[in-house]
């Protein structure tokens, strides 16, 4: 029977753990990561260092709360864009004022965007306004998040990874 190839070259259980962990609480000191991985501080910052020259851990930031940051209404707004470079509206959109995320998506759609105002009215104003008149954008269609639970985080769970 063969084994399972590890999803990166040259990560193995440990960077995986290492990553769990992280990823559940980016405060972490070396001393606490290291007993909860169970290696060597020394270990542990030198993988840690490892993982971020090679890319895998490509920062450590807050998660914030859209409501307690005066945020209080989302949507997911799905654009269609005609002929023009992707990258290029892409980024237009992603310095929009309340947009947080423009993702690209295969089917009849171009970018899925994450929007967040203060109010349904300043929601309305970035998508009719800025996202809707913003050339090279044919269409797009709004859909208002009701409710959101939150999954993993990207190698919050080490044992799928197999």
């Amino acid at each position: 029977m063969t084994q399972p190839q590890p999803s990166h070259p040259g990560l193995d259980n440990t960077d995986r753990q290492i990553i769990a962990e992280l990823s559940r609480d980016g405060r972490l000191s070396m001393r606490q990561l290291a007993l909860l991985v169970h290696i060597s501080r020394t270990a542990a910052h030198t993988r840690v260092q490892k993982l971020i020259s090679h890319g895998v851990i490509t920062g450590f930031g807050a998660q914030t709360d859209r409501t307690a940051l005066g945020l209080n209404v989302s949507a997911l707004v799905v654009v269609k864009i005609g002929d023009v470079a992707w990258g290029e509206i892409a980024a237009q959109l992603a310095r929009l004022p309340f947009v947080e995320k423009a993702q690209a998506v295969s089917g009849d759609i171009d970018i899925i965007l994450t929007v967040s105002a203060p109010d349904h009215e300043q929601l309305s104003q970035a998508i009719l306004r800025d996202i809707h008149t913003m050339p090279g954008v044919i269409s797009t269609r709004s859909h208002l998040i009701l409710d959101e639970i939150i999954g993993h985080a990207p190698g919050a769970t080490p044992d799928a990874w197999h």
